[in-house]
């Protein structure tokens, strides 16, 4: 794998997905999909439960096989090509480390089943310990480590047998957030450094915005959209993107009249609002629409401001440190929207901020995205999260 602290550019890492469907039966999993991941990059794979992100993960591991189309690994075909040929090593999301082994015996358990002999193995393990930063390490059992310390272990073994290609299914989901979090740089480091192909797969957007250089968002077997985190976050190309990544109020309207990427839309009660929308997004005048603005892009304003308000009754306050978030109940339409406030503009309106006072809301066009009106993505009323019927 070379020094641990340069990354290893001469070896091929890219994946591409070349038309690959996957069905089980009469269920079609993984509609035909085309992806290039760059060698060396930190690239995952978004969606809920259900969407088929881990079928792809397996697909480019080996552990299926698509029904349609090819995976290339580094420019091969891997048609034909067994798991433990592919140039590939997984990290799942229960670690599968041994519990009755060293450390040391973990990390280098997949180097003997190879043959390498026991001084290169040592070596090998005290290079990628060091690397983890769990240094002196190696002589304790499984049991005596604590979960962040276990997912280093499962990171260095997958990294003793050299891949091109990392996978990752969710391997920080059981962790407590403090930890999770933790460990999001922890990764991101240990990528960078080794210059590895890192494929990640998670239902968690913190996880996925905050270590990707691209992100693949999925829903029910497709992919929606392929993007770096903020474009995704600024520019969703789908209303499920829009819903998924991030928080997002949505509102139903109609294109009244369309100059540039700047729309006037009718919004019916709300009265005439406005937004943007990509330059290649076809929208004309009358096509039903849905304006995505999300909390942060809401803000108290003067009943007389020039641009886009609404007249809402606070409903609840939420104190959630850094910021309150608001629910109120829009005037003229009687829906709910949800505004958060920093610091600064929680103190300037703490009086105000009491259920069952009236407030009005603007905020810039610029912030707000318009989309075709596909339908409203389904919204689980317990945890607030889109989902999908789907066990994938």
């Amino acid at each position: 794998m070379g020094n641990d602290s340069t990354p290893n550019v001469t070896v091929d890492g890219s994946v591409r997905l070349d038309e690959v469907v996957m069905r089980f039966g009469d269920f079609t999993a993984i509609e035909k999909t085309t992806l290039e991941i760059g060698s060396g990059e930190f690239f995952s794979f978004l969606g809920p439960s259900g969407c088929g992100k881990t079928t792809l993960l397996n697909m480019i591991s080996g552990f299926l096989t698509p029904t349609e189309g090819r995976v290339l690994i580094g420019g091969e075909p891997m048609g034909g090509v067994q798991v433990n040929r592919r140039p590939t090593a997984m990290i799942f999301q229960n670690l599968a480390l041994f519990p009755l082994m060293t450390v040391f015996e973990n990390i280098e358990f997949g180097l003997e089943v190879r043959g390498v002999d026991k001084k290169t193995r040592r070596e090998t393990s005290e290079r990628l310990l060091a690397l983890v930063a769990l240094e002196g390490s190696g002589p304790k059992m499984v049991t005596e480590l604590s979960g962040g310390q276990k997912q280093r272990v499962a990171i260095a073994r997958a990294l003793a047998v050299e891949p091109r290609v990392l996978l990752l299914d969710e391997p920080l989901s059981a962790l407590d957030l403090k930890l999770r979090q933790h460990m999001r740089a922890e990764l991101k480091a240990i990528q960078r450094k080794t210059g590895i192909t890192f494929i990640y797969i998670t239902h968690d957007q913190g996880e996925a915005l905050t270590m990707s250089d691209r992100v693949a968002v999925m829903s029910a077997g497709r992919i929606q959209q392929v993007a770096d985190p903020m474009t995704l976050y600024r520019s969703p190309a789908t209303g499920f993107v829009a819903a998924f990544v991030g928080e997002n109020n949505r509102l139903e309207t109609t294109v009244i009249d369309r100059e540039g990427e700047r729309v006037r839309l009718d919004g019916g009660r709300l009265g005439e609002l406005a937004g943007r929308v990509a330059a290649s997004t076809r929208l004309d005048n009358g096509d039903r629409t849905a304006l995505y603005i999300r909390p942060e892009h809401l803000r108290p304003v003067d009943d007389h401001t020039g641009g886009p308000t609404f007249a809402a009754t606070l409903e609840a306050v939420h104190f959630e440190g850094a910021w309150v978030m608001l629910e109120a109940r829009l005037d003229a339409s009687g829906e709910m929207l949800r505004a958060q406030l920093g610091h600064e503009l929680s103190r300037q309106y703490v009086d105000a901020l009491v259920a069952g006072h009236r407030m009005t809301f603007g905020y810039d066009p610029e912030d707000a995205v318009v989309l075709p009106d596909d339908g409203t993505p389904r919204v689980d009323e317990a945890t607030g999260e889109v989902v999908e019927a789907r066990d994938v």
